[in-house]
């Protein structure tokens, strides 16, 4: 197997033929010149993802002047976007509109949980055919990396901070482990540091910032300092599985050591009242702690708001959506939001949140359901983006009369992953190569400059 590298082609500049080497001083570097807007804005981008398909009907795209059977149970709401309307039960995010651009018109063609997931956190298709089975479609080494993955591979961190977290849990399901997640092809080293702990648990504590007891930094030092005489570089050079192994533990003593990592995940140390606006529950207090995070500096969070199946509302969509599943999103991204304005923190972060896909136009009835709701659809879905340049107060796209499908430009996955790592600063020409030693940019879309710029693309 090849092992992946990571390169920067420049015209006249450098040769990608025969070298197999990585441009280590050039990863990660933006554009000089000619940059899209938003380029290099964002010192830390946040991922609020609602596994299983957000219904854009009934939250950010409502279509109250459709029949009966598409415009669902709940009326609508202005918000303060002039003649721009969301779903009653999201009243602090129509208070706070002018903060938010509303995309309507995200679309791609994977209606399966699995494979759109590594669609929405890859902008790509699986790399290879998958089954008919959802075994067949679960987490592979040979997945594309996400985007924390990608971005820790160019742009490595020295500084016991973390390119990616993920938090509160990880996507899967019985024998079903939702792909898109981790690093694929660039293997374990290059993970996004999983979270699986609930930060609303008294006892929250991350395990992996907590020394054993006796154990003191003085005497984890000193262990360090005897695994660096062992571990000799020039038997190092030889022996790259055993070089992959020191890189690790390099890690976890960063994170054992770093003072802003463990801080931030100290988050008893918030006032009652901060915890409370976030909401006490597991989605709110996740939002608490991404935030710490932000603050911390960690590039890339990924927060999560419940399991795999929370948001698949295929029975009983309009009492959870307004029981548990709006509220919460609500209360969270207003709390959230009031902080990182405050704070001046907005200005330097990309705030997105998304799902993998939406819902059907039309309401249906599983067999032998009698509570109503909607099934999978990709064709058109809505998010939300905040934050890093991002012109608030407005809506970007837009969907037909039953939120079907976008009669105006369609943005896809790839598109707002090209829009994330432009807003990184990674640049226009970064490729990865696969285990085939084929290559690959990092930018394979087109940046969603409609974000920025206010004028439909």
């Amino acid at each position: 197997m090849i092992t992946p590298q990571y390169q920067i082609r420049r015209r006249g500049f450098l040769q990608a033929a025969g070298a197999g080497v990585v441009a280590s001083g050039l990863s990660g570097l933006a554009r000089s010149a000619s940059a899209d807007p938003g380029t290099g804005r964002a010192k830390s981008v946040l991922f609020v993802l609602m596994s299983g398909g957000l219904s854009q009907l009934d939250s950010l795209d409502p279509k109250p002047q459709a029949p009966v059977e598409i415009r669902g149970e709940f009326s609508t709401i202005h918000t303060t976007i002039p003649g721009v309307t969301v779903s009653e039960h999201l009243p602090l995010l129509a208070q706070q509109a002018n903060r938010w651009s509303i995309v309507r018109s995200m679309s791609h063609t994977e209606h399966n949980h699995l494979l759109a997931t590594h669609v929405a956190l890859t902008g790509r298709p699986t790399p290879v055919p998958r089954g008919a089975s959802d075994l067949d479609r679960v987490q592979s080494r040979t997945d594309f990396p996400n985007m924390a993955a990608a971005l820790d591979y160019v742009r490595p961190r020295r500084d016991g901070i973390p390119t990616g977290v993920s938090l509160p849990n990880y996507y899967i399901e019985g024998p079903l482990t939702w792909p898109g997640q981790y690093s694929g092809f660039l293997g374990p080293r290059h993970d996004p540091w999983q979270i699986n702990q609930d930060p609303n648990d008294p006892n929250f504590k991350v395990d992996a910032l907590s020394l054993q007891p006796g154990m003191t930094p003085q005497r984890l030092q000193s262990r360090r300092d005897l695994l660096e005489q062992i571990n000799h570089p020039a038997q190092l050079a030889s022996d790259r599985p055993s070089c992959s192994f020191v890189e690790q533990q390099d890690v976890a003593f960063s994170l054992l050591t770093s003072a802003k990592v463990t801080t931030a995940f100290q988050i008893d140390r918030e006032s009652a009242e901060t915890r409370e606006r976030y909401g006490r529950n597991k989605f709110g207090q996740s939002i608490l702690l991404a935030r710490r995070l932000v603050e911390a500096g960690v590039p890339v969070i990924q927060a999560t708001m419940g399991i795999v199946q929370t948001w698949d509302t295929h029975v009983d969509n309009w009492g959870r959506l307004k029981n548990t599943l709006l509220p919460q999103v609500d209360r969270g991204l207003a709390a959230l939001m009031d902080d990182l304005s405050s704070s001046g923190l907005l200005d330097q972060t990309l705030v997105i949140v998304m799902s993998e896909f939406g819902r059907t136009p039309k309401v249906s009835n599983l067999p032998g359901e009698k509570l109503p709701g909607r099934d999978h659809w990709a064709a058109v879905y809505s998010l939300l983006a905040a934050g890093a340049g991002v012109r608030g107060g407005q809506v970007i796209g837009q969907s037909d009369s039953i939120a079907a499908y976008p009669i105006s430009r369609a943005w896809s996955p790839a598109d707002l992953c090209t829009t994330v790592y432009n807003a990184l600063g990674v640049d226009d020409e970064a490729f990865l190569l696969d285990p085939l030693g084929r290559s690959s940019p990092l930018r394979n879309g087109s940046v969603i400059d409609s974000l920025y710029s206010g004028r439909e693309g």
